[in-house]
């Protein structure tokens, strides 16, 4: 089984690959104007195309209290919008602090702050993949 993570936003949409369904790696972030989530969502479907994906898993952000809140909603309409492009078995995954994590794990990196910032999107995706990854393991 092959698996994508994505950690989407407002503009951009972080992309990352398992090919073994053990390991996640950071594959690329999707640019696209604010909000334009068709155009993200066919650039996604090119790629979940391209690397021939079995399964989506995208970043369900949510409060602290486990509320959903306006980027939670943004998450859910994409996986909507996502389902009518491309048939294919999409599972929403809890990212609290995905972010935060990616940025530690990119200050760690001796990466300039630039590239830093430039990567966080799609090291994110990777951090979401990984977690839902690790749980399979458990279960």
């Amino acid at each position: 089984m092959k698996y994508l993570g994505l950690d989407l936003g407002e503009k951009t949409l972080g992309v990352a690959l398992s090919e073994s369904g053990i390991i996640a790696h950071d594959l690329l972030t999707i640019r696209f104007r604010e909000k334009d989530f068709n155009d993200a969502a066919d650039q996604l479907v090119k790629v979940i195309d391209q690397y021939k994906i079995d399964v989506v898993v995208i970043g369900l952000p949510k409060h602290m209290n486990n509320d959903l809140g306006e980027k939670g909603q943004m998450v859910l309409d994409f996986n909507t919008l996502l389902k009518t492009k491309k048939q294919i078995e999409i599972i929403t995954w809890d990212e609290r602090l995905s972010t935060k994590s990616a940025l530690r794990i990119l200050s760690d990196s001796n990466k300039k702050y630039d590239k830093q910032r430039a990567l966080k999107d799609q090291v994110a995706a990777q951090v979401i993949l990984q977690n839902y990854l690790d749980s399979k393991g458990r279960f």
